[in-house]
């Protein structure tokens, strides 16, 4: 986390919630809500959150898939390629 985070309090989100959505959505970059000085809240655009949503079932799968080995069973190359493939798929419909 090279860059400097985004961080609003929260009054600054009531009172122009509409521009930091627009915000939001156009940096695609977290906005992290403060209340009384403390960190409360993440804002995401639905683009970033499905992205992360995404590269967090491909993670799931890849521990998955070593816990397997570690356990001698699993599954072939192709069927696991076969599965991230799908998972890939979903993220340009």
């Amino acid at each position: 986390m090279g860059k400097l985070l985004n961080i609003i309090p929260v009054s600054d989100l009531r009172q122009d919630a509409a521009k930091i959505l627009k915000r939001v959505r156009d940096s695609r970059e977290p906005l992290i809500i403060t209340q009384r000085g403390r960190a409360t809240a993440v804002m995401l655009s639905v683009e970033a959150y499905e992205s992360s949503e995404r590269d967090r079932e491909l993670l799931r799968l890849l521990a998955r898939g070593e816990k397997q080995i570690e356990a001698g069973e699993g599954s072939d190359l192709d069927s696991v390629l076969a599965e991230a493939d799908a998972i890939l798929a979903e993220e340009s419909s």
